[in-house]
């Protein structure tokens, strides 16, 4: 059977409702025939013009709010890329035939974006249902006393909903300032790394705070020598941040004294026992050894690093695994193995979120990894940093966070 072709614009067109499409600027993009219809306007009147410009409010009225509430639902829309439920709210608009002469209306607005290809917010999707008859409903001549308690009450809910609402906005905006800071101070840019280039990424799950539980690490070791680690804590949020804040600090504390990756991981499983949260919790530390051109690793239940050869072939180093953090009743000395490396070759360390997908098994997202390192071999590590995120990561974002790091050897 033949796929049939479908006009996307012509569906829009017919979509029942009004729906308008307006650009992060806010000017009429293009709007449906119900929209055209019931609003009074033609399409001339709307396109490319700014959305206050075409509906005005109501000069008459001086406790109008409608412009500004409008507004700033779609301004958070842009900014946040969600989709903003508007409480009902009274807009009046001016007869198209009768200039100077406005029309109560009542009407129950949803703001939704629509995400390019990079993920940022390319159009706003306006839909509104106009309620002015379900808000001046009456039982008879006369009007119904009922029927008005409970227009003024249907009204005045709405209003403090939209009143909550912009408070826990604020109060949501308050701790992502928090949690930016928090990430800023936890999650810095790599240090000096001599000859060898390094890029770290850091991306949190969608719909969560600038910081979650995901970590990388780079400490300089005495003799030519580097420990890069990267852990993911379970969960989001604040709560996740703070204990991954701890493991990192106790992991590049014991690296700096460490025989070993082992050894390392083995006292941060001793320490993680008294950190709240720190339950199941995946690591890998890998040494990097430039006199003897070796990597010797030790992984907590965290995907492989990966080694990038200069000829384009890929090796995953997985012959060092254990379990997470916590799994075990008792301490039991994690492994550890070795393997030499070319100088230009590339190790990759990153968190699940890169790869894992809930429909389909672990082993298609390390394949997936691989490829687009084989593709993007001989790019910089800022520029392949940038590829696998773009290949490996969904534009709308993931539902795990993500942190990478790439270091050429």
């Amino acid at each position: 059977m033949r796929k049939p072709r479908i006009d996307y614009a012509a569906v829009f067109r017919a979509l029942p409702g009004m729906v308008a499409l307006l650009t992060p600027d806010l000017v009429y993009a293009d709007a449906n025939e119900d929209f055209l219809r019931l609003a009074g306007r033609t399409r001339e009147q709307l396109l490319g013009r700014y959305i206050f410009d075409v509906f005005p409010e109501n000069p008459g009225d001086a406790a109008a709010a409608g412009m500004r509430e409008t507004r700033e639902s779609m301004l958070r829309v842009v900014a946040g890329g969600e989709r903003d439920t508007m409480a009902v709210l009274r807009y009046d608009i001016e007869d198209p035939q009768r200039p100077g002469h406005w029309q109560e209306h009542f009407w129950s607005p949803v703001n939704a974006p629509v995400h390019g290809p990079d993920g940022k917010v390319e159009l706003v999707v306006h839909r509104v249902e106009e309620v002015t008859e379900l808000i001046r409903a009456r039982g008879g001549p006369g009007g119904d006393s009922r029927a008005r308690v409970l227009e003024a009450e249907l009204y005045t809910r709405a209003r403090e909903l939209q009143e909550v609402n912009e408070r826990l906005r604020k109060a949501h905006a308050h701790e992502r300032e928090i949690a930016l800071a928090l990430q800023a101070a936890m999650l810095p840019p790599p240090g000096p790394t001599g000859s060898h280039g390094a890029a770290v990424r850091y991306r949190p799950a969608v719909g969560a705070l600038n910081v979650c539980g995901d970590w990388y690490d780079l400490v300089d070791l005495p003799g030519e020598r580097l420990a890069v680690a990267v852990g993911d804590v379970v969960g989001h949020g604040l709560a996740a941040a703070c204990a991954m804040g701890q493991l990192r600090s106790a992991l590049s504390a014991a690296c700096r004294v460490a025989d070993g990756p082992a050894q390392a991981l083995d006292a941060l499983g001793l320490y993680s026992r008294s950190v709240d949260g720190a339950e199941a919790t995946t690591v890998v530390t890998t040494f990097i050894d430039w006199n003897s051109n070796t990597i010797t690793y030790s992984c907590a239940g965290h995907p492989p690093p990966v080694l990038l050869h200069p000829d384009g072939t890929v090796t995953f180093l997985d012959q060092a695994t254990d379990p997470p953090l916590g799994a075990r009743s008792e301490h039991t000395p994690r492994p550890q193995a070795r393997t030499p490396f070319t100088t230009g070759a590339t190790l990759v360390l990153y968190t699940d979120g890169l790869i894992e997908r809930r429909t389909e098994d672990i082993d298609a997202g390390l394949a997936r990894l691989a490829d687009s390192l084989t593709g993007h071999r001989k790019s910089d590590p800022e520029a392949l940093a940038d590829a696998l995120m773009a290949d490996l990561l969904p534009a709308t974002g993931n539902t795990d966070d993500t942190a990478l790091i790439v270091l050429r050897l």
